[in-house]
């Protein structure tokens, strides 16, 4: 049996870098791939493989950084190991908002479970949030949410200011898996806003919990892996992904003359300058040549 977890913990990692070779020789080792960001402020990842290999990295990780329980942990069951590879990154925040989290502070206040979200975004007096990309929110979102049109998370506090200045009105956000959400709920907390709900778990612990038949969830879900999107159940999606800009695409958009797989998409054709249409034609090559060498080598060892 396949299983693909999603989790992440804030807590204060001194040296990230230090443990980027052990972790990766631990997921190698265990034939687990997928990635894992290490920051000052804690982990967050998406890994896949057999259970009793992510099982052995659960408690690796809670071991090797002190903890007992993640912040927030997402399993379901995939057909495939939908990760090409083991990727891990060090970055300053785990999640980019140009300061740190601050646990001390904001204690993982008003989270959601997916059973109370539908009655709570229906009031008339709570404005829902989408805090993800604007491209994700276009794959799919909640019923009446905003969509903040914001392409990098860093721009989102402009975007909080802009909301409203009264630190009574009542916010509730959701994300892919809850980790943009806590981060965000921190900053507005510590600025003073005092009714900040966030969907806990995010969005895959709603599609996992909520029937489909009560849900008030429109579209698909855009994940980070190659699945690409998900629907309930975390039932693998029909979006595809554009080689060119990485934009889920519908698998309609391959008919239209905008579209050459491996170089562009009707999203980005007209944004692509002739000179990066030329570069990727020729990874697209690459990768081609590369996979028909392979398969020339496994034939001759038959």
């Amino acid at each position: 049996m396949l299983k693909l977890i999603s989790f992440y913990k804030f807590v204060r990692i001194k040296s990230p870098i230090d443990n980027k070779f052990t972790f990766k020789k631990f997921l190698i080792d265990n034939k687990l791939k997928g990635s894992i960001i290490f920051s000052l402020e804690g982990i967050n990842g998406s890994i896949s493989g057999k259970q009793s290999n992510i099982d052995l990295l659960i408690k690796f990780l809670k071991e090797k950084f002190l903890f007992t329980e993640f912040d927030n942990i997402n399993e379901c069951e995939v057909d495939f190991i939908p990760f090409k590879k083991v990727k891990i990154k060090i970055k300053n925040e785990v999640v980019p908002l140009n300061e740190l989290f601050n646990d001390s502070k904001y204690k993982f206040q008003n989270r959601i479970e997916p059973k109370d979200w539908n009655k709570l975004i229906l009031s008339n007096d709570v404005t829902v949030v989408d805090v993800r990309k604007s491209f994700e929110s276009e794959v799919g979102t909640f019923a009446n949410a905003i969509n903040p049109k914001i392409s990098n998370f860093r721009k989102f506090p402009e975007y909080f200011q802009k909301l409203s200045s009264d630190k009574n009105k009542k916010i509730a956000m959701f994300c892919t898996g809850g980790i943009r959400c806590e981060k965000a709920a921190s900053y507005l907390f510590k600025r003073g806003f005092k009714n900040v709900y966030q969907l806990k778990g995010g969005i895959l612990n709603y599609l996992n919990k909520v029937p489909e038949k009560n849900s008030l969830w429109k579209g698909e879900c855009f994940v980070f892996d190659e699945r690409i999107t998900v629907l309930h159940n975390s039932k693998k999606g029909n979006y595809l992904v554009c080689s060119g800009c990485r934009i889920p695409i519908k698998k309609k958009d391959i008919h239209s003359p905008k579209y050459e797989k491996g170089v562009s998409c009707p999203n980005c054709f007209d944004k692509l300058t002739d000179e990066q249409k030329n570069r990727f034609r020729m990874r697209a090559s690459q990768k081609l040549n590369g996979r028909l060498k392979s398969n020339s080598l496994q034939t001759a060892s038959i």
